[in-house]
């Protein structure tokens, strides 16, 4: 299968600069069909809770984004600060980074974020800086930059996107990217769902450097994903076992959750296994769910693995419909965009 096959044309207007008001975006609810085309409404997300069912469980991903863009102190003529990205913690208190521009750092050099962090730099590879932090980790929290996708344009960064790139529930601090299909729920709308009769189960998977990370394959299934960290507790397992046991549907908010129970379901040979793990699934048309009925998610960047993975869930053709629909709409798309509710083909 080709990555040329999840390829789309998006106007750029259609790329959301600005987050969404929480619990009123668009949603696109889209129903597969046997044949012929998906059956396709208009909502808004204010009314996600009617779309679920008593008995269903609703599985978040509690992830919370840390700021991960650092600037730390020119060295010797520089103009311009050093600009670090936390990809992943290896360590206590080490990272492996994006550092630009990396020809100025070299092993064994100090540098400065502030008079309260500083961090030594360990390693350089093709791509990755390994670092070391030394001082007052929490400084991190203080002058760190919520790390927002390329696609969203800024002259400077903002202290609101602090909250708004983070979900009401987030709680385990890990990820470099938002779980962004978690953005559109309100506290009041995740106590209707479970006034609805519908129970609410969080997971951790912390978003990782490979959702920046372009397929360049030609062939798809010549990419290999990065891995990431997640964690189910012995509770949301043994919730999420008994409704595989009494067959009610498993709602998935965002690709991440969904990568993280179908992992689960995998280690646990057909049962969730709680525990912490990492995985690199790649999701691909073809796939066979074990876990997921239902799905909540955003619109995704042209050829990259999430697009896969929900053409994957819903079938190729339904998201091609329903991507062009969207368009012909003028949906919102990516990270702070609109939504769509997808049920299984």
């Amino acid at each position: 299968m080709k990555r040329s096959d999840f390829a789309y044309e998006l106007p750029p207007e259609l790329i959301a600069q600005e987050p969404r008001p929480r619990g009123l975006s668009r949603m696109m609810v889209v129903t597969p069909a046997a044949s012929g085309s998906p059956r396709i409404e208009h909502r808004s997300f204010a009314g996600f809770p009617a779309l679920m069912n008593a008995g269903d469980v609703l599985v978040l991903n509690d992830t919370r984004v840390i700021p991960a863009r650092l600037f730390a102190e020119p060295k010797g003529a520089m103009q311009q600060p050093i600009e670090f990205l936390l990809t992943r913690q290896t360590g206590d208190m080490t990272w492996e980074t994006w550092c630009r521009p990396a020809r100025r750092v070299r092993p064994g050099d100090e540098v400065r974020f502030s008079d309260r962090l500083t961090a030594r730099v360990l390693s350089k590879g093709e791509g990755v800086v390994t670092i070391r932090f030394e001082g007052d980790e929490q400084e991190i929290e203080r002058i760190g930059i919520p790390p927002l996708p390329p696609y969203i344009t800024r002259e400077a960064p903002r202290d609101s996107d602090r909250e708004a790139y983070q979900t009401v529930y987030a709680a385990e601090r890990g990820a470099i990217a938002a779980p962004t299909a978690g953005l559109h729920f309100t506290e009041a709308i995740l106590r209707e769902v479970e006034a609805r009769g519908a129970e609410v189960v969080r997971v951790t998977l912390h978003v990782g450097i490979g959702t920046f990370k372009p397929v360049k394959a030609d062939e798809i299934s010549e990419h290999r994903m990065d891995s990431e960290r997640y964690e189910i507790t012995p509770a949301a397992a043994a919730s999420l076992n008994k409704a595989l046991e009494e067959k009610r549907r498993i709602v998935a908010v965002g690709t991440t959750s969904v990568r993280t129970l179908e992992s689960a379901i995998r280690k646990g040979y057909g049962r969730f296994e709680a525990g912490r793990a990492e995985t690199a699934i790649f999701i691909t048309p073809g796939f066979e769910f074990q876990a997921v009925g239902a799905l909540l998610t955003n619109f995704h960047l042209p050829e990259s693995t999430l697009i896969m993975l929900v053409s994957a869930f819903a079938g190729m053709e339904t998201i091609r419909a329903a991507y062009a629909e969207a368009i012909r709409e003028k949906y919102l798309f990516y990270s702070y965009g609109d939504c769509m509710f997808l049920r299984r083909g």
